[in-house]
């Protein structure tokens, strides 16, 4: 609809026309040299600061030298983990755990002969059970050397692994990195960029409607994204192609960007009201 609607070669924010910011570039270019060392990676943030576009990035970096397998369904058993990496590997996933595991390992060494890296993502790390964990470090100690393994997920994965009994896993740690909110001028320049790339014009909003979907973004890129988004589905709705202080505040009154005393106030206010026209 975007597309028709404003004349656009690409939906915005799509994500083949997504670009690595500067801090999201420094973090791909570390994790690709502990891809050549051996490691155990950390790339931890609140949910919609980038972690997905980290992930995709190391995934596309280099993929005749550079294998990513990526283990997304955190909350399997570790045997069902085994199998996806399997998959992942185009490898038999039939058999025990031990079958599993060898077929593996030698696949890792195999790769390492043809001078081939590998950096297994598991992707929402925060979910999977710490046992579950445990068993893939013990698995990848047999690994060739120069694979890095990575775990991308909220910062509370820090806190479970700084435990004392998990000190087997974080002892093991070579790098981690919290992902940073944006500052309100970096925000409104990616913004803008995501719109340059697209071929939309920066007057679709208004100088006021920016900078509140800035503010309300509060340095989250996802926030700000689907609040854009949203506020351009609702400009095509009113028949215009500039979204202003309108189309903002109407998308932002949806309960879903309202924070929990803003809910708890509105609903009370809704119940006072029933109970008076009751009475």
């Amino acid at each position: 609809m975007l597309k028709a609607y404003f004349g656009l070669s690409r939906q915005p924010f799509h994500s083949d026309s997504i670009s690595l910011l500067p801090h999201q570039q420094d973090i791909l270019d570390t994790i690709r040299v502990h891809c050549q060392q051996g490691g155990l990676c950390l790339v931890l943030g609140d949910p919609g600061t980038g972690k997905t576009v980290i992930k995709d990035a190391i995934a596309k970096f280099d993929t005749q030298r550079l294998i990513t397998p990526v283990v997304s369904r955190t909350l399997h058993t570790y045997y069902n983990t085994l199998r996806i990496f399997c998959q992942a590997f185009k490898l038999d996933a039939d058999g025990t755990s031990f079958a599993c595991e060898k077929r593996l390992i030698d696949q890792a060494f195999k790769l390492n002969q043809t001078g081939k890296m590998l950096a297994p993502i598991i992707d929402d790390a925060h979910l999977m059970d710490v046992d579950c964990l445990r068993r893939l470090r013990l698995l990848f100690e047999d690994f060739p050397k120069n694979h890095n393994l990575v775990l991308i997920g909220q910062p509370k994965l820090l806190s479970t692994i700084s435990l004392a009994s998990n000190d087997d896993i974080k002892s093991r740690v070579t790098y981690s990195v919290i992902m940073p909110k944006l500052a309100p001028d970096d925000m409104e320049t990616w913004l803008l960029s995501e719109f340059n790339k697209v071929g939309l014009g920066h007057n679709a909003l208004t100088q006021e409607a920016l900078s509140l979907i800035v503010r309300s973004a509060e340095g989250i890129l996802r926030r700000a994204r689907n609040i854009t988004l949203s506020c351009l589905l609702d400009a095509v709705r009113d028949q215009t192609k500039t979204v202003d202080l309108k189309h903002v505040n109407n998308v932002l009154r949806q309960p879903h960007w309202r924070n929990a005393q803003d809910i708890f106030s509105a609903f009370s206010q809704h119940q006072q009201t029933h109970n008076n026209e009751a009475n």
